[in-house]
C-alpha cells in the first residue's frame, strides 16, 4: 500500500483528464479523455463526485459516487464506479477508497452505502464481501432504443 496515498475530489476538466486512462480500465467503452471529462461534468450536475486516490501525484484509484434518497434506502450513497490500477490491485487502495466514501456517507447522514457489481465478477464480489457489503438483491436492466 502506498505510504503517500492522498484522496482528492476531481471537480474540474483539467483534474479529470489524467484520470481517463485509469477509468478506462473499468469502462473500456469510453473513447477519449475530453468526452470522459464532459460526461463527468454532466453527471456532476446530478450529484456525482469522483474521488481519486493519488500517489506522488499519480492517480492510482477512483471512486465515483452520488448521494441520493429513495423510499427503499432513505438517504444513501451509491457507488457508481470503483477502480484501482490493475498493476496495484490487492494492495489496499480499493479498501481505502471504499472507506473514504463510506466516511463521506456517514458525514452526510446517510443510512445506507450501496453499489452494484456484475454477476460475472466473482473477484469483485469477494472484495465487497470482505469489505462489509452484503448482496441484497439483483439489478435488472433493459436497454432502451433511442
Amino acid at each position: 500500500m502506498p505510504a503517500s496515498l492522498r484522496f482528492i475530489h476531481l471537480d474540474t476538466p483539467d483534474s479529470l483528464l489524467p484520470a481517463f486512462d485509469l477509468m478506462r480500465q473499468l469502462r473500456p467503452h469510453l473513447t477519449d479523455a475530453h468526452s470522459f471529462a464532459a460526461l463527468v461534468a454532466r453527471q456532476h450536475v446530478e450529484g456525482y463526485r469522483l474521488l481519486a486516490a493519488s500517489d506522488a501525484g499519480r492517480v492510482v484509484g477512483l471512486a465515483g459516487y452520488r448521494t441520493l434518497t429513495s423510499l427503499l434506502y432513505g438517504r444513501f450513497v451509491y457507488v457508481d464506479d470503483l477502480v484501482v490500477d490493475s498493476r496495484l490491485q490487492r494492495g489496499g487502495i480499493g479498501a481505502q477508497l471504499l472507506d473514504a466514501v463510506r466516511q463521506i456517507a456517514r458525514e452526510a447522514g446517510c443510512a445506507q452505502f450501496v453499489l452494484d457489481t456484475g454477476l460475472h465478477m466473482a473477484l469483485a464480489q469477494r472484495f465487497y464481501f470482505r469489505n462489509g457489503l452484503l448482496a441484497r438483491g439483483m439489478h435488472f436492466v433493459e436497454p432502451l432504443d433511442q
